[in-house]
């Protein structure tokens, strides 16, 4: 946790300006209340006495000068802290939002949404309570410590002697005491924040199954559970906040008890002026504003530590894909066929597996495909065929095998550089929670109304969109769920026409689709994979007559590979898997029981 405080401490080094300014403002502002307070006292005390106007001139002014100070410096101090602060959290939103991209998707694979929106959100405004409260208050505490104990001094030593221990008691043994109490509940906080996070958020996406399937109190129940556990959490905190506050002011009680003390027998021995009694207690009060607040700092110091040590965990965490400098490899063998420079793929003994002591996901995978050719890679669930898309646009790297894209091998190139050679229609294309306007800009931000029409043209979208009550403009809702899912993947298509990349990766395009949506997206495909060198991952054998070569996966292995009337003249995987489709189309037409294929490894 040590470590934690002080790389979150270097986290707020870019605004050591704003914060010493915070400071400073904090200091004039306790000194203007100590101030202002034994002004007003000297002044009321010395007025008793009836003196000349003359020799109150100099107090009225004083009580004036330190009553404006006094609200003006806490103002400015308020504001420029917490601009500091508010700088400081945007900051760190982005700074964990770039550590977080590199992630996606591999080392995030295991994450929960709602705990990464628990740590982005409500874990880094935790982090207020650290650098708004726990950073400048103590070094102010310590300066006004010091002015108001040399004000003593030059009354007594004594009495400052007396006011240092309790201002010390106050400041030190105070805030000690509410770390030790709060830091088992504050880190469960954190935790039991993040939980119920995740179980709202869960809730919300699983809504319509947890409905369906008769499980809402289920899940209520959940949701009640941690909202329990984290009111006894917040209840103990709050418990904590009301000890510490009576303790707070019952030593600036006994401070002023002391004080006042230790000063009458002076009085009585005519050593110290009766009319300073009121400003030396009035001194002690005022004094004690600036630790007041620590106890509270460090209470809270457990769970900014843990919100910090949650976001830390994540940003330490080291990426699957790491670009790194070209490293001298083999030059590439030549393709079967012409290669122009931009578009052509080859992949070679291609092996990977997710992860030590897997099976491997793809075993000694090759093939070639020649600038603007089309090759379909189909085979069961399972096979390795997202596999083989995931390793292309490197979402995660490999250790056996070669891929060249375009002549280089695919590690030697930047991740974006690979990413916008290559467009990707997937099964299921996320639609952002935007207009149809903004989820096609994606692709390209500055393409123009015309790009986007043409593109929509061609995926056979436009005529709907501009049946819509606000054409591309129209809200979509999030994850696109005011459309269909044909009308999602065509939309994706527009998407990937809009882009323009040279190598294009359908990844199961119509998969969940009916057979009447999908021969609509596989239409709407075509002038999309005129030109482009084409990789098409499917279960689906429909319209593959066009591919220049086939290659049928099993377990990882390519079983078969060939052009569709070759391996359908073989008694092969292919042939049985085609057999099978249109065998099970016609039973469910009939309602009759689908056969199941043995897909089981050779």
């Amino acid at each position: 946790m040590k470590q934690t405080g002080w790389r979150l401490i270097r986290l707020a080094a870019p605004f050591a300006g704003w914060m010493a300014l915070a400071l400073l403002l904090g200091v004039l502002t306790v000194a203007s209340g100590i101030g202002l307070m034994t002004t007003s006292a000297y002044l009321i005390a010395r007025a008793a006495l009836q003196p000349s106007i003359a020799d109150l001139q100099v107090a009225i002014v004083g009580v004036r000068f330190f009553g404006i100070a006094r609200g003006l410096f806490r103002y400015l101090e308020r504001l420029v802290s917490h601009e500091a602060t508010f700088r400081l959290l945007a900051r760190l939103r982005t700074w964990f939002y770039r550590s977080l991209e590199p992630l996606a998707p591999a080392r995030l694979a295991q994450a929960r949404s709602g705990d990464l929106l628990a740590r982005i959100v409500a874990d880094i405004d935790t982090l207020e309570n650290l650098f708004l409260r726990a950073l400048a208050p103590p070094a102010v505490a310590l300066l006004v410590t010091l002015l108001a104990t040399g004000l003593m001094v030059s009354f007594d030593p004594r009495l400052a002697a007396a006011l240092l221990a309790f201002l010390l008691l106050a400041g030190l043994a105070l805030p000690l005491l509410a770390w030790a109490l709060s830091r088992r509940a504050g880190p469960r906080l954190v935790q039991v924040r993040g939980a119920l996070t995740h179980t709202l958020v869960e809730g919300v996406q699983g809504m319509p199954d947890l409905v369906a399937f008769g499980q809402e109190s289920r899940h209520l129940d959940r949701v009640r559970d941690l909202d329990r556990e984290m009111r006894q959490t917040q209840g103990e905190m709050a418990r904590i906040t009301g000890l510490h506050s009576a303790l707070s002011g019952l030593l600036m009680h006994l401070a002023v008890l002391a004080v006042l003390a230790l000063a009458i027998p002076l009085v009585r021995s005519g050593r110290l002026d009766g009319v300073y009694l009121a400003l030396l207690a009035l001194a002690v009060i005022s004094s004690f504003e600036a630790v007041l607040p620590l106890p509270q700092a460090f209470q809270y110091l457990g769970s900014s530590l843990e919100a910090g040590r949650r976001l830390l965990e994540i940003v330490d965490t080291t990426p699957a894909v790491v670009d790194s400098p070209a490293s001298a490899l083999p030059a590439p063998p030549a393709l079967p066929a012409p290669t122009p420079a931009g578009s052509s793929l080859l992949v070679e003994g291609l092996c990977f597996a997710y992860g030590p002591g897997e099976r491997p996901a793809l075993d000694g995978i090759s093939f070639a495909v020649p600038a603007g050719g089309r090759v379909a890679i189909v085979g069961p669930s399972g096979a390795g065929k997202s596999t083989l898309a995931n390793l292309l646009l490197r979402f995660w790297d490999y250790a056996e095998g070669q891929i060249w894209l375009a002549g280089q091998e695919l590690r030697q190139v930047a991740q974006e550089e690979v990413r916008r050679q290559i467009a990707v229609v997937s099964q299921e294309p996320h639609l952002f929670n935007a207009s149809v306007r903004d989820n096609l800009l994606l692709a390209r931000p500055d393409a123009g109304m015309d790009d986007l029409i043409h593109a929509c043209r061609l995926a056979q979208i436009h005529d709907w969109i501009e049946s819509l009550p606000e054409g591309y403009d129209t809200w979509i809702g999030e994850l696109g769920v005011r459309l269909s899912a044909g009308q999602r993947q065509r939309l994706a298509v527009a998407r990937a026409l809009l882009k323009d990349a040279p190598l294009l990766i359908l990844d199961e395009p119509t998969a969940n689709l009916d057979a009447l949506t999908a021969r609509e997206v596989m239409a709407a495909l075509q002038p999309l994979m005129a030109g482009r060198t084409t990789l098409l991952i499917t279960h689906h054998l429909v319209g593959l007559e066009a591919m220049d070569e086939i290659l049928v996966l099993r377990a990882g292995r390519i079983a078969e590979r060939g052009r569709h009337h070759e391996l359908m003249e073989w008694d092969g995987l292919y042939r049985r898997m085609w057999n099978l489709q249109r065998q099970t189309l016609g039973d469910v037409a009939a309602g009759a029981q689908p056969l199941r294929l043995d897909i089981s490894p050779v």
